[in-house]
């Protein structure tokens, strides 16, 4: 287990290095003042915020070119899980939530915490979880 962990906080800690590369302003930058963006910790914190697909698509959110794989092998797991114990997938978003995320459960998923300019999101037409990215939050 230990392997695994500090293998996984290498991976994200990579992930944040590449992420945050080249985000310094030029010197002499537009004199526009823009409202931040609010950053959000994510080194050892988890979350059980999932969207509606179609909302995040309306907020502006594209899906992301990078998976999470680990959250999302722990998703398809327990949808597996699920169809195995009730013969289908979870219907919809809310089936999805109730009864794989299950937040405020005891055997509810706890995701990776995402940098703040993705989350995740299910699509119920593939019935997957997948990160949307939002690429007006990433704007300095």
């Amino acid at each position: 287990m230990g392997f695994f962990h500090s293998r996984w906080l290498g991976i994200v800690g990579l992930l944040l290095i590449l992420a945050t590369g080249g985000c310094s302003k030029p010197q002499g930058a537009g004199t526009t003042k823009k409202q931040p963006t609010q950053t959000r910790k994510t080194i050892g914190k988890t979350t059980q915020k999932v969207l509606e697909l179609e909302t995040a698509r309306q907020a502006g959110g594209v899906p992301a070119s990078m998976a999470i794989t680990m959250a999302v092998l722990a998703v398809e797991q327990k949808m597996q899980m699920h169809r195995a114990q009730f013969g289908s997938l979870p219907k919809d978003y809310d089936s999805f939530m109730a009864d794989i995320i299950a937040p405020g459960k005891p055997d509810g998923l706890q995701l990776p915490m995402l940098p703040y300019y993705q989350e995740y999101a299910y699509d119920p037409a593939s019935q997957k979880l997948i990160v949307v990215e939002f690429p007006e939050k990433k704007r300095p």
